[in-house]
């Protein structure tokens, strides 16, 4: 009996699903009993629906909303802690991808019409597009006291944190199921994902990057203990406008919300901020495209990248390529950079 046990297959995962963020939220957990399993899991995303309603951007109750009113009248704001935490890591985030992320471009994003569950089809005011890219809204414009007090003289400032939130609960997520007891998992919230130990047969996790124009995965890769990887697309959140295909992926430089590339996905390494990472580091890559993401790459600590340009070919580093397993290869795959 002991070697028929010894034998037998470990039991499949905890697996449970919801919606957070505005995205759909995937955890698998092993645990000791299916009980410790559902306990962290029901534990963890009502933890992931409490911040989301503290961080949406475009609700008014929200800490984010009543902060980016107060901006507006340029009136002092005592934020929560978690909005705090989230405003200066995007100050450092924003200056270490020169400026090609930042969540203070709210009002640019609400023009574009997606500050809304379903984005707005309308014409796009250029007018006010291009008066608001020339005031230059950036996070750095902000001034934050040591006792949580937010400021900004500048009115055209309006946080969104919408492009690194979902990366940072990640992390929180980690540290919460580690505080459960759980020593093995797979989170994915909106497509960044973080590995927490391996399976419960020893093997890495195994995570899928999906095809920007197919409903599959295009490659896989394993994921190991304390990596994330996060995805960047034209086709999450866009419209289309005079046959052009407008996405939430604005440029801060000029207010432009073309599909520049299909995708852009980002490996991190383990670090505390991983999962913030693999949400934030993706933005830059996707605007640049492959001939400065490997700068990019080394600024924001990426370890591998992979782009997906606008006519379908694969641009990706050295490091992502010795991992990475096609089932949807590209006709054209190129290698390039350190980064």
């Amino acid at each position: 009996m002991s070697g028929l046990a010894a034998c037998s297959e470990p039991p499949p995962p905890w697996q449970q699903e919801s919606y957070v963020f505005g995205t759909r939220v995937e955890l698998k957990l092993n645990a000791a009993t299916p009980q410790q399993a559902q306990q962290a899991a029901a534990a963890v995303l009502a933890e992931l629906d409490r911040l989301h309603r503290l961080l949406h951007p475009w609700q008014p109750d929200s800490d984010a909303g009543r902060l980016n009113r107060a901006l507006a009248s340029g009136q002092p704001y005592r934020s929560s802690p978690e909005l705090l935490a989230l405003l200066r890591s995007g100050q450092a985030l924003e200056a270490r991808s020169d400026g090609l992320f930042s969540p203070a471009i709210g009002r640019l994003v609400a023009l574009w019409g997606f500050h809304q569950d379903t984005p707005a089809s309308t014409a796009v005011d250029m007018i006010a597009l291009q008066a608001l890219v020339a005031s230059r809204p950036r996070l750095r414009d902000l001034r934050i006291s040591a006792d949580g007090e937010v400021r900004s003289d500048k009115r055209t400032l309006q946080v969104d944190v919408g492009g690194m939130a979902k990366g940072w609960a990640l992390d929180r997520a980690r540290r919460q199921l580690q505080a459960a007891g759980i020593r093995s998992a797979l989170l994915n919230i909106g497509g960044n994902i973080m590995a927490l130990g391996q399976k419960a047969d020893g093997t890495p996790w195994q995570v899928g990057i999906r095809h920007p124009r197919r409903n599959e995965a295009m490659a896989t890769l394993p994921l190991h203990d304390g990596e994330a990887i996060g995805t960047s697309g034209d086709y999450q959140r866009y419209v289309l406008r005079d046959g052009r295909r407008h996405c939430h992926l604005i440029d801060p430089r000029d207010g432009n919300s073309d599909c520049k590339l299909q995708s852009a996905t980002v490996l991190i390494a383990p670090a505390s901020d991983a999962g913030l990472r693999s949400d934030v580091a993706s933005k830059p890559l996707y605007l640049d495209g492959p001939g400065l993401a490997a700068r990019h790459a080394r600024s924001l600590g990426v370890a591998g990248w992979l782009l997906i340009d606008g006519q379908g070919r694969a641009w990706l580093n050295p490091a992502l390529a010795a991992r990475l397993h096609w089932r949807v290869a590209p006709d054209s795959i190129t290698e390039t950079g350190n980064g």
